[in-house]
């Protein structure tokens, strides 16, 4: 398995022990837990950075009325000049978090610049926990604004979505407010409004043995790993269902574009400013499609494609992961010193079939084995600035230590991790189900030709199989001509979301800009000088690049 569930400090929580007591028993339990929470959310004014458990109902009788929208602003009569941001006006309750943010996202890499100073307040914002069925009640999703210190509480607000993989939309405005230009801090507040699943509503309700099971994926041999890797996979979907009990099936993109546009009324503006991710920019395509009369500034960074569904997606990803590998190693030749030596790829693949061999056991009782491997790499690519630290890792691996590579799976595998969000939405933004003889075929072919990710990719499928079929991605239809076009950008070697995909979107939108970064990492923006250009002309100046637009790396 990828981390053993066996006993773990606090980086790795143990496993929570479950009472043999018969399934009614159970869901009583689960109901009073969830009642107890709801209690405490309508107490405590919880910030995205402090994650909670999610109840499956969490307001009843909750107002969930935003008050109605003003007319709509029109968009200007030039086809490339974009809507005047406006000025909010929100019934958001929040309370100062900037504290706590700032040393947050500091310790994870993001400092503030020399004479960056920022203030961050949390607020939640409530939802129906079932977009579908306003009769179940509501739920509540954290909400960050951070800006500078002497903006007006009116000034225009950027919305930001993060990538359901990524944790909280509110930690990645965080994040973004230490990276972005000083003109877009001039111009607006950042709001991050935190995707089911993460933040306030975090997601945790699959058994630690069914996480660690799931993720050792490579190579699994025969119908018995077959087998059992799907008993991991029913497992988490018995756990969840027990806690989520008709919601498990809301974890998904298209509730996110509810969800998107509920912030709109909370705000109480006509026109929404947008800077989205991965599957978040999933969700600010289809809800533009949905809402153009509220388009304004809206930048989509790396998104899904919504019209394909398994296998291709996931094909898909492990060419795009092999692509993301080989910039990877070239980087790592290119700094002097490489810690994988002359060809990082045979090393790393000597690394990992040693892995598969024998499994490294660290001193917590953790194990990192071919498949923990793998999804450590995957964790780890799509960042370049941790790019050394990997490699680092991996070398440390060959030579017998483990540490490195579980520093890498600690924030996805453990409780309060990134997997079971994660592994919701990719679920749920699917219709197609796979049987283990087609995804043996498919381990077998694909190895071949991704030799470090095809078979894990593959036998991932697994994980979706038992699990409830729900309506699949949101559309993404074309925008009329009257609305405002938005920018559409695409990394040549992001794993998470391949370039193709992006353009697919920007081509389903149609009215639509679309730029490339021929470089390596999750999103473009703003990592590099040519793409931080181009949204500044969209948010700041209002103004849209021409088309197929290439940054070079």
């Amino acid at each position: 398995m990828g981390v053993s569930p066996r006993t773990r400090r606090a980086a790795l929580t143990a496993p929570t022990r479950r009472a043999a007591a018969n399934a009614s028993t159970r869901r009583a339990a689960v109901a009073a837990l969830a009642a107890v929470v709801a209690v405490v959310a309508l107490l405590l004014a919880s910030c995205s950075v402090g994650p909670s458990r999610r109840p499956p109902v969490a307001v009843r009788g909750d107002g969930m009325t935003g008050p109605p929208p003003t007319s709509a602003a029109p968009a200007p009569a030039d086809p490339n000049s974009l809507p005047l941001p406006q000025q909010q006006n929100p019934v958001l309750d929040y309370a100062d978090c900037t504290a706590d943010t700032v040393e947050a996202v500091a310790a994870e890499g993001y400092p503030l610049p020399p004479g960056r100073a920022l203030t961050a307040s949390c607020g939640q914002l409530a939802v129906p926990a079932d977009p579908g069925r306003p009769t179940a009640g509501s739920t509540r999703l954290g909400v960050l604004r951070v800006s500078a210190p002497d903006a007006p509480r009116n000034r225009p607000a950027l919305v930001v979505l993060g990538d359901s993989g990524g944790g909280g939309s509110a930690r990645v405005a965080a994040r973004l407010a230490t990276l972005v230009s000083d003109a877009v801090l001039r111009q607006y507040q950042l709001v991050g409004l935190d995707r089911r699943g993460t933040g306030s509503d975090l997601l945790d309700c699959a058994p630690p043995a069914a996480r660690a099971g799931i993720t050792d994926t490579a190579p699994v041999t025969g119908d018995a790993g077959l087998s059992a890797l799907l008993e991991q996979a029913r497992s988490v979907v018995q756990d969840c269902y027990l806690q989520l009990d008709q919601t498990i099936t809301t974890y998904r993109t298209a509730s996110t574009v509810a969800d998107l546009e509920r912030l709109r009324t909370q705000l109480r503006v006509d026109r929404l400013n947008i800077v989205a991710l991965g599957d978040g920019g999933t969700a600010a395509a289809a809800w533009a499609a949905a809402h153009p009369q509220s388009v304004g500034r809206i930048v989509i960074d790396s998104p899904l494609d919504p019209s394909t569904d398994e296998p291709e997606r996931s094909e898909r990803r492990a060419g795009a992961a092999e692509a993301a590998f080989d910039a990877f190693a070239s980087s790592c030749l290119a700094r002097g010193g490489c810690p994988l030596g002359a060809d990082p790829r045979a090393a790393v693949t000597q690394i990992v079939r040693g892995l598969d061999a024998r499994p490294l056991a660290s001193a917590d009782g953790d194990r990192v084995t071919a498949g923990g491997a793998i999804a450590a790499m995957r964790a780890g690519l799509g960042e370049p600035a941790r790019w050394p630290a990997l490699a680092a890792a991996l070398a440390g691996a060959g030579s017998g230590d483990p540490n490195g590579l579980i520093g890498f799976l600690s924030p996805v595998l453990r409780d309060g991790g990134t997997f079971d969000g994660a592994l919701a939405v990719t679920c749920n933004d699917s219709v197609r189900r796979l049987a283990p003889p087609e995804v043996a075929q498919l381990a077998t072919r694909w190895g071949q030709q991704y030799p470090l990710f095809g078979a894990a990719a593959a036998e991932g499928l697994l994980a979706c199989g038992p699990w409830p079929v729900s309506g699949g991605s949101p559309s993404v239809t074309p925008l009329p001509g009257t609305t405002p076009p938005v920018l559409v950008l695409g990394t040549a070697a992001d794993l998470r979301a391949p370039l193709d995909g992006s353009k697919k979107v920007a081509q389903l939108l149609g009215h639509a800009s679309f730029a490339t970064w021929e470089g390596s990492a999750q999103g473009a923006y703003p990592r590099n000088a040519c793409i931080t250009a181009l949204a500044d002309q969209v948010l700041v100046q209002g103004q849209m690049p021409r088309d197929g637009t290439v940054c070079p790396a």
